[in-house]
């Protein structure tokens, strides 16, 4: 993925929607539940899984009443989606079943898009306490090199700060799912390949 935290940049700094990353939870939880806006933010081309430098970011499904509220939440839910296909295309090649997603980062916060995240995949997302995993994991690797710890003790450390459960129906899911994919494919080649 190309753009997961600097989509929600863009809300704040470039669309001025909300002033800080942690200000668009609330806002996408105004928006219009029925609302079909759909953000596909390939502001730098698409990575992983369609790996398309052509393609540009769009927004689909505005309507009179679509506003910064349903743009926001479109915009996180595409954080969502864009995991999903990394993952479902992960899993087809591997042969391995996600039971459940283990998460880590700033993003992850935002319980809208972490309970959104349980509600695509339809697995639970887990959260530890400790957000930012990667320090975290590299004074683990340090503390592992010179012996300081082992690997059962760290298995053991991980806390837990919430479990999201899938909400959504499968079925809902699904026409979520339809037209994420349709606009995805609506935004691909939209630069020609030799401007």
């Amino acid at each position: 993925m190309f753009i997961a935290g600097a989509a929600v940049q863009w809300l704040r700094d470039e669309l001025e929607f909300i002033e800080s990353a942690s200000d668009s939870e609330e806002l996408a939880l105004e928006a219009n539940p029925e609302s079909s806006v759909v953000v596909v933010p390939a502001f730098a081309g698409l990575g992983a899984p369609h790996w398309d430098m052509y393609a540009r970011g769009a927004i689909f499904g505005l309507t009179r009443d679509s506003g910064q509220a349903e743009i926001t939440k479109a915009t996180l839910q595409s954080l969502a989606y864009q995991i999903y296909d990394v993952l479902e295309v992960m899993q087809s090649d591997s042969g391995i079943e996600l039971s459940q997603l283990n998460v880590d980062g700033g993003a992850i916060a935002n319980n809208f898009l972490a309970q959104f995240q349980a509600d695509v995949l339809q697995k639970p997302v887990v959260r530890p306490k400790v957000l930012e995993s990667t320090a975290l994991g590299a004074a683990y690797l340090a503390g592992l090199k010179v012996g300081y710890w082992n690997m059962n003790e760290l298995k053991k450390v991980r806390e837990v700060e919430r479990q999201f459960e899938p909400q959504l129906a499968p079925q809902k899911i699904e026409v979520l799912l339809k037209q994420w994919h349709k606009a995805v494919d609506r935004s691909k080649q939209w630069i020609d390949a030799d401007e």
